[in-house]
């Protein structure tokens, strides 16, 4: 400033502090009062919890207005960017290959304040303390419909699916059917050829229902739903876990006691580390081929012995594995034994990926399910056998006394009283006599057969047995077999019967056609008409009768041994009941019936719905 003005404006204060020498004096005695009596300090202070409050409170919470305002736009930026991303443990590119887009976006925002900059299209979803339920909104829609779900948690292998869970193992004819026709039996490959058209004919079926419309855009959608739903809970976390990077902030530098904290650690891991490389250098290479070469030697065997048990002598002659419930059962295991190593890999293979994938855990289930039966099965087994071996000599009393009561002395008395007139029914004495002594005299010998047999039974029984100690399900196929064995005699009568009854009734047939004046063409597979000379009438009328008459016999014998094969039939459903539920009873899943329902999809209420408005958006 200019001396000059300097000098002006102190000679006009110093006039107007002379003029006004009264006001200055009330001033000066009203500062001095005020001063003594405190109000000084209190302006003081009132003033600086003001400009605490302004600088503390007010701008920080209008710059957090401010960057909530652009939150959304940032996130979205974020999502198309992929920083939200970043640092996942597998590839990005598989949540999009089996969720949908490309990059997400924003759908809406929660309890968004007014300065807050939205879009039309964005769901806007508010939560009210005194009422328990959202209230969503959007410009662009008329109507909303709001559906609530609990997220599967993958890391606890929950999940939703559209498919439901075959418990079972993979069939070994299955995946080798395209190949091995030559090996089948005729009536093996009859019966595939007969599911194979009444799978084409349900398909043609299903393509002329009426209530069977083309799949929409919706239905087609909807596998993908599912996959998101399966996602949410993880993809959540990982977004959680990159939200700091929208706005980063200065990481603070570690004090010296955090670095000792962290050198002492990195020690620590660095020791560990050299320890665990000398492991994995020198140790495990042995232990895993020592294990593989394990694994390929249990592999050979049980390969042989598969073949083993499907040889078949001829094409159409059935294989060891259908005539015997003890082969059955051993292939049973066999094959379990060669699909638990691939099966254990496959699941291994699984911590490659995302834990959202859900095509694993179907695996996992039947893995795991096959595992506690066979456990269950040796635990079961190990009591059982136990037991049968303690008391063998008493076991193979009670069979003999069975066998001896209802095999032989039962139908011993059944055929003598068949060979009378059995409830006043009139039969052919001779046939009846004829087919008596027949059967009698086997059952004599196959009584002489089964008590040099005696003396082998207590250990026979002995080595069913220690045949439980490989599970309970062993012991129950030996004596479903032994059952077949000790009643063969039974079986080769009803065959017999059968036989007999059959070739008569057929010749009846026949027959029963000349008095029609037809014949049976079996070029064209068809009845045709005929002209009979009347010596071939007289002799077929001759045949016919003769063959009537003895029907009745042949009927009778061939009940009595139907309804003694019917009983054994049912003695070995039984046990083919027992070995069912030992092999495939859903114990593991049962068990997650119980522990995590939503680990077992379409038996919990995964998701429940409700309306706040008719869904209907607004084009």
């Amino acid at each position: 400033m200019h001396p000059f003005s300097v000098l002006t404006l102190a000679i006009f204060v110093a006039g107007y502090i002379t003029a006004r020498w009264d006001l200055v004096t009330r001033v000066y005695e009203l500062v001095i009062f005020a001063w003594v009596n405190g109000v000084i300090s209190r302006i003081a202070l009132g003033c600086a919890l003001l400009s605490f409050a302004f600088l503390f409170l007010f701008i920080p919470a209008q710059h957090i207005a401010r960057s909530e305002a652009d939150l959304p736009r940032s996130v979205e930026n974020a999502l198309k960017t992929g920083i939200l991303l970043r640092n996942a443990r597998h590839s990005v590119g598989r949540i999009s290959d089996l969720c949908g887009p490309a990059s997400m976006r924003v759908l809406g925002l929660t309890n968004a304040g007014p300065d807050t900059a939205t879009e039309p299209s964005w769901v806007q979803a508010i939560t009210y303390p005194s009422e328990p339920f959202l209230r969503v909104t959007c410009a662009k829609a008329s109507t909303i419909q709001t559906i609530l779900y609990d997220r599967p948690n993958p890391l606890r292998m929950q999940y939703i699916s559209l498919n439901p869970i075959a418990l079972s193992l993979s069939d070994r004819t299955q995946t080798t059917d395209t190949g091995s026709h030559e090996s089948e039996g005729e009536d093996e490959r009859e019966e595939q050829e007969t599911k194979r058209k009444a799978r084409e004919l349900v398909d043609k079926i299903k393509q002329h229902s009426v209530t069977q419309h083309p799949p929409s855009s919706k239905d087609k959608a909807l596998a993908r739903i599912v996959n998101q739903m399966n996602w949410a809970w993880e993809l959540e976390q990982l977004l959680q876990k990159n939200v700091s990077l929208i706005g980063p902030r200065p990481k603070r530098a570690l004090s010296v006691s955090e670095r000792v904290v962290e050198h002492a650690t990195t020690m620590r891991d660095t020791a560990v580390l050299w320890v665990w490389d000398m492991i994995i250098i020198y140790v495990f290479p042995v232990i895993r081929r020592a294990f593989i070469i394990t694994l390929l030697a249990h592999r050979l065997a049980a390969e042989v012995l598969l073949l083993v048990l499907e040889w078949r002598l001829r094409p159409s002659s059935p294989a060891l594995k259908d005539v015997s419930a003890t082969a059955q059962q051993v292939e049973i295991r066999l094959l379990q034994f060669c699909y638990w190593p691939m099966q254990y890999v496959k699941l291994r293979l699984r911590k490659n990926d995302w834990d959202s994938v859900t095509t694993s855990h179907p695996d996992y289930i039947r893995f795991y399910n096959s595992l506690w039966l066979v456990a269950n099965d040796v635990i079961i087994g190990i009591a059982l056998g136990s037991y049968i071996i303690e008391n063998a000599d008493w076991v193979a009393d009670m069979i003999n006394m069975l066998l001896a009561k209802y095999t032989i002395t039962a139908l011993q008395s059944s055929i003598s009283w068949l060979m009378g007139w059995p409830a006043g029914l009139k039969l052919n004495s001779e046939l009846a006599l004829f087919l008596g002594d027949l059967f009698l005299w086997v059952i004599d010998y196959w009584s002489s057969c089964a008590q040099a047999l005696e003396p082998l039974l207590p250990q026979m029984i002995w080595v069913i047995g220690f045949s439980s100690f490989a599970g309970a399900s062993m012991p129950i196929a030996l004596f479903s077999d032994l059952l077949s064995a000790l009643t063969l005699h039974i079986y080769s009568f009803y065959l017999a019967s059968a036989r007999i009854f059959h070739w008569q009734l057929t010749i009846l047939l026949s027959l029963f056609q000349l008095f029609r004046g037809k014949k049976y063409n079996i070029l064209r597979n068809r009845v045709d008409s005929c002209d009979y000379d009347l010596d071939q009438l007289l002799v077929g009328t001759i045949l016919f009768t003769l063959l009537f008459f003895l029907l009745p016999t042949v009927i009778v014998f061939y009940l009595n041994f139907a309804l003694a094969r019917m009983v054994i039939i049912l003695l070995k459903a039984v046990f083919d009941t027992m070995l069912s539920c030992l092999n495939h009873f859903p114990l593991f899943a049962l068990m997650l019936r119980a522990k995590d329902p939503r680990r077992l999809p379409g038996t919990h209420p995964t998701y429940a719905s409700f309306t706040s408005r008719q869904c209907a958006d607004s084009q």
